[in-house]
């Protein structure tokens, strides 16, 4: 440590000579000073870095050597004196090195969310007090928000939005379906889970959050200032088409979700629907009851999925004898996922229906929310899913019986029309073959 002392003086007085020398020769000139300010800073800043802080950095430096001598085994073990010990060198350390001060609450928290980033599952996660009191928020129906589904990669962890609200501060702002949400605020989004982020974009009715927003097509970012409002949000839509074809789009499965499909299908049938599409592209999927509750609407009396978790142990959702008996297409995506893919497997499997687009998400496990005393949450991912024929689809996703890649047949188009949807036009077709046959 003294060697190095030595050194650092050694530095600043060279330094010194440095700046007399091009203060001697080089003080006409405006760009060279600049450069002498710089050295004079650095200069001082060695000085500072020496006399200032020298007891606390040397306590912080001893720690962290330290550190290096623990051996690998006592260093692994979950709260062994090892791994403690290692964390408060690690914490002096930041308090005596790092350049701002930091909240220990905050680094506590870290800690908690850093155990569960050591499982290695993108879906797993700790969850302050007031992220967990926000995410229950978002299983409600009105929200104080911008109106937008929004997805993300848990791989690349990049932001998708897959669905904007008719009506909602995110249309009128001009965001729309398949953009890319680069940053909110000051947050980059690839930087923290989704349900941590939402937390950043909800707020205050009439408050205002900042959206830089990546458009395919687009040369430069989208710069788009959103409004906050409170907004109702539906997550079932429905219209009849033609010859008696009843349409029901899903956004996500919520809380609601269930009670919403029955009030549509009821509304269509009393229209004469005899024949129904269930929309479930860019649908990120939901809750597990939310989709078995449907599919027991739908389905005739049978499994519609089961869990099992690391023990073996296994838990089953059923569908009763009543069910709906009519000719059904569903039309899926890459952004159709966990609940969805619930849904189309069960579909799939009781042979009810024709899966029309492209091979789905693949997300085949199921997490759990469990509140802790203190307010704060975990997440889990805590079983598998299986559909009604025994497969588990986490990472390969579901097939579609009739692959066909999206494409809007009228390039023109200012406003969007199912007629023109060649997804929608290929379910029309298929029911109508299974009406004439």
């Amino acid at each position: 440590m003294e060697e190095k002392n030595e050194q650092i003086i050694e530095t600043a007085d060279a330094l010194r000579e440095d700046i007399r020398r091009i203060e001697l020769e080089k003080r006409k000139t405006f760009g060279k000073g600049i450069a002498l300010g710089a050295l004079m800073t650095l200069a001082l800043s060695l000085l500072v870095f020496f006399v200032i802080p020298a007891a606390q950095i040397k306590r912080a430096q001893n720690g962290l050597q330290q550190i290096q001598q623990t051996t690998d085994s006592e260093g692994t073990k979950l709260l062994s004196p090892a791994v403690e010990s290692k964390i408060e060198r690690l914490a002096d350390a930041i308090d005596s090195l790092y350049y701002e001060d930091v909240d220990d609450k905050d680094l506590v928290d870290g800690l908690y969310k850093g155990l569960l980033e050591g499982t290695g599952d993108a879906y797993s996660g700790y969850y302050t007090p007031e992220e967990y009191e926000s995410l229950m928020v978002s299983a409600t129906s009105s929200l104080s928000g911008i109106g937008a589904v929004l997805q993300q990669d848990p791989d690349t962890m990049q932001v998708t939005v897959v669905h904007v609200y008719e009506g909602s501060p995110a249309e009128k702002a001009g965001v729309r379906g398949g953009d890319s949400i680069v940053q909110v605020d000051d947050i980059r989004s690839n930087t923290m889970e989704l349900t941590e982020l939402v937390t950043h974009i909800r707020g205050n009715k009439g408050t205002k959050v900042h959206l830089k927003i990546y458009r395919k097509g687009e040369a430069n970012y989208l710069e788009l200032d959103v409004t906050r409002d409170i907004v109702d949000v539906p997550t079932v839509s429905g219209k009849m088409l033609e010859d008696d074809i009843g349409y029901i789009m899903i956004v996500e499965f919520g809380d609601k979700t269930a009670e919403e499909f029955a009030d549509a299908v009821t509304e269509l049938q009393a229209q004469g629907m005899s024949s129904m599409i269930v929309d479930l592209r860019d649908n990120p999927g939901g809750m597990i009851d939310s989709v078995t509750k449907i599919l027991d609407q739908i389905l005739p009396e049978g499994v519609t999925v089961w869990t099992e978790d690391k023990y073996g142990q296994k838990k089953e959702y059923f569908s009763d004898a009543a069910c709906l008996d009519m000719p059904m297409a569903v039309l899926i995506n890459g952004n159709s996922a966990s609940s969805s893919e619930i849904f189309a497997g069960a579909i799939r499997d009781y042979k009810y229906g024709t899966l029309i687009g492209t091979k789905t998400f693949g997300k085949g496990i199921v997490q759990s929310i469990r509140r802790l005393s203190d307010g704060s949450a975990i997440k889990l991912t805590t079983a598998k899913y299986f559909t009604p024929n025994g497969e588990n689809i986490h990472g390969e996703g579901i097939k579609p019986d009739i692959e066909l890649e999206y494409e809007y047949l009228d390039a023109d188009a200012a406003v969007y029309d199912m007629m023109d949807d060649n997804q929608i036009l290929k379910a029309i077709e298929v029911l109508k073959g299974n009406s004439n046959s």
